[in-house]
């Protein structure tokens, strides 16, 4: 098996065993976030990214398959920055099952507030407001990367990435409303999406 072929299992395997540790936190969050809203604010933020990011696991899965992305030539051309990708994707796709994991019963799938909701300022929360969006980024963008696809970096960088920072941005406000003077601390200690800045 050349190296090429090695990048692209190698993503479907990581891909396949990530998503499967999100499976039960997923399932949790769909149930949780039916049963225990306190708030739900209604916008297109709620609906869009998530499926963006499905078309985007769509688009990587048809990419592991060489649809939609350079090959031949290229593949050799580019095996560095293949490499980088696949580096990137594998530690940022485990980042944000440990971000979703760490939330506990306060996980949904939705922007809202659950009933006995908790501010989360320990772990990676201590450092990142919303480390489960930059990973989410920056996983499907490493993936994009490692598998030269032509339809997966574009969208993330042009649909994904400002999408994500706006769903992030409702929930700052909405986070700040529910908390209040508690949520103006932690804010000062973390970052937005990145640690230390905003």
């Amino acid at each position: 098996m050349d190296s090429q072929n090695a990048i692209n299992i190698l993503v479907a395997i990581n891909l396949l065993v990530s998503i499967s540790a999100n499976y039960s936190g997923a399932k949790r969050g769909l149930k949780t976030s039916i049963t225990k809203v306190v708030e739900r604010p209604g916008t297109f933020l709620q609906k869009v990214p998530p499926n963006i990011a499905a078309l985007v696991l769509v688009l990587t899965i048809l990419s592991i398959f060489k649809i939609g992305s350079l090959t031949g030539t290229f593949e050799t051309q580019f095996e560095n920055i293949r490499i980088a990708g696949l580096i990137i994707f594998l530690i940022f796709s485990w980042l944000q099952v440990w971000a979703y994991k760490s939330l506990g019963k306060d996980y949904a799938q939705d922007i809202v507030i659950l009933k006995e909701h908790q501010l989360h300022t320990t772990g990676i929360y201590k450092f990142i407001r919303h480390p489960q969006y930059i990973s989410q980024i920056l996983s499907d963008l490493g993936a994009g990367l490692a598998l030269l696809s032509f339809t997966v970096v574009p969208i993330v960088i042009l649909f994904e990435l400002p999408l994500f920072i706006m769903r992030a941005s409702v929930e700052d406000k909405m986070l700040q409303k529910y908390f209040g003077e508690k949520f103006t601390a932690y804010k000062k200690q973390s970052g937005f999406i990145i640690p230390f800045v905003g």
